[in-house]
């Protein structure tokens, strides 16, 4: 998932404009493309990166699962019953928010020099949530991923007993043969709706891009 916006050479100062047009330098762009508060805007999209990183990490759905197979369904996505780390099926020793964090910490960007018309582009190369569900596959069915259940649903609800077992993945969760209570679980924003936000997030930094 790529962002991509040009810098309008009108802002920019003119006499730094010219002189580094002549180098065309896109590691000096880089060294002076800076924000309205100063900030070098490759520090900015660092910063971003790591507070879109600490905002994944805190979502419900994500903090329930970091929070292990004990751990309560404040997500809500089970009625309150049990945790999506025994629902799912993850066995104990699983860390299966990892990957994710790493695409999002793999967030990147790149500028070009200026093109004649005196415009430079800047590039910020976001995982998409297809990427995201790559990496998130059920331990029980690998084409199929936990991460975009949580959005789209996950059936079993109704035959999942929370108890520890010696039979279970987790160690506090297995499946009965037989229906044994009613409800279903309930879909909730996730992945594609945290990456939309944050793709505006990061397109809000052309609102304020500018030469010092």
């Amino acid at each position: 998932m790529r962002i991509k916006f040009d810098v309008n050479p009108q802002a920019l100062r003119r006499e730094l404009l010219s002189s580094m047009s002549r180098r065309n330098s896109s590691k000096a762009f880089e060294q002076n493309l800076k924000g309205t508060k100063g900030e070098l805007l490759t520090k900015k999209i660092d910063e971003l990166k790591k507070e879109m990183v600490k905002a994944f990490l805190k979502h419900p759905i994500t903090a329930e699962i970091l929070g292990g197979p004990k751990a309560t369904n404040t997500s809500g996505t089970l009625g309150g019953y049990g945790n999506l780390f025994s629902f799912i099926g993850f066995s104990e020793s699983d860390r299966p928010i990892a990957p994710i964090t790493k695409l999002l910490e793999q967030t990147s960007y790149k500028m070009t020099g200026m093109n004649p018309r005196g415009v430079l582009r800047l590039t910020i190369i976001l995982p998409s949530p297809a990427d995201i569900f790559e990496v998130t596959p059920l331990p029980w069915a690998p084409g199929i991923s936990w991460a975009k259940r949580m959005e789209v649903g996950l059936s079993g609800l109704g035959m999942y007993l929370n108890k520890d077992s010696s039979l279970s993945r987790s160690g506090a969760g297995i499946q009965s043969k037989r229906q044994i209570r009613t409800g279903r679980f309930s879909n909730a924003p996730y992945v594609s709706a945290f990456m939309r936000e944050w793709r505006e997030r990061f397109l809000k930094i052309d609102k304020a891009v500018k030469l010092k």
